[in-house]
């Protein structure tokens, strides 16, 4: 659990090919169960420079599953099972702004969620819970990634905002003017509930969005094609292990919960009287919320 003096352990969370990183040692694959169902894959343990990290293939190795039909709840909870303290999650989006080419990455800092069809919660009838995502990323991470591209020269933005939609399929042209009317930074399809999952399982979390295309609102630009996208992802990837590289020993030595709340966010987020409490429900939560439900 993440109490004063426990050790952080990093979790990836990215492309199948992003632990793929020089310098990792004692790695191993692991399946680890849920309450919640079945991950995405199995988990990669392994260390960096002394530093235990734990990487989840978002889509499964050789990106089996679509956006929507990922098992966010089993992720997180796997993750926090496995030990997790902090995660870093890496994804692919499609830029709103002008500013912020393909080859890009952007540190961001808040969210809109438009998605619909996914569970968004680990709490429920019987247990509920309701969690502040007024600060939905973690500053101390935020800097730490920032720091870390600026010393291996990746072109990154810290700040903006991430519009999470539903997909699989792109946006409309009316949809992409839309959120640029929203002020909205990027868009993209996989940090919703991923984000809000996280704070409720009191984890930090912070997303590195790699800009692959212009969406479809650039008038100079293509329409958006899975055929352009794979070809900046491949050269983002250098980038993104660099990123991790760099960004992970820094991340080490922790001593103390997270300044910034990420470790005690349902300290106050618990509703349900003790009493009224589903037992089945809060064993569910073991890995999740045991630290305040005393499971």
């Amino acid at each position: 659990m993440s109490e004063p003096g426990t050790p952080p352990v990093v979790g990836i969370i990215g492309g199948s090919g992003l632990y793929e990183i020089d310098g990792l040692e004692n790695v191993e694959w692991r399946a680890v169960e849920s309450s919640f169902g079945s991950p995405s894959d199995e988990l990669m343990f392994a260390e960096l420079e002394g530093q235990k990290l734990v990487f989840l293939p978002r889509h499964g190795r050789g990106h089996r599953i679509p956006p929507s039909e990922l098992n966010f709840r089993a992720n997180i909870d796997a993750l926090k099972r496995a030990g997790v303290t902090e995660i870093l999650s890496l994804s692919a989006v499609g830029s709103l702004r002008e500013d912020l080419p393909p080859g890009t990455f952007v540190i961001v800092d808040q969210f809109i969620d438009r998605t619909f069809a996914r569970a968004k919660s680990f709490f429920g009838t019987g247990l509920v819970a309701h969690v502040s995502m007024a600060e939905p990323v973690c500053a101390r991470l935020g800097d730490a990634l920032t720091d870390a591209a600026k010393a291996v020269d990746i072109p990154t933005v810290r700040g903006g905002s991430y519009l999470a939609m539903e997909g699989p399929q792109f946006s409309s042209r009316a949809e992409s003017e839309l959120y640029r009317q929203w002020g909205c930074s990027v868009i993209g399809m996989t940090n919703m509930p991923e984000a809000k999952l996280a704070r409720e399982a009191e984890m930090c979390y912070a997303t590195v969005a790699m800009v692959t295309d212009f969406d479809c609102w650039h008038p100079d630009h293509d329409d958006v094609t899975v055929e352009t996208i794979i070809k900046v992802l491949m050269d983002n990837a250098d980038k993104a292990r660099a990123l991790v590289r760099e960004v992970v020993p820094m991340l080490a030595g922790r001593t103390e919960t997270c300044h910034a709340g990420c470790h005690t966010a349902l300290e106050t987020a618990l509703i349900t009287a003790p009493d009224a409490r589903d037992p089945a429900l809060v064993e569910k939560l073991s890995a999740i919320a045991g630290r305040v439900l005393g499971v």
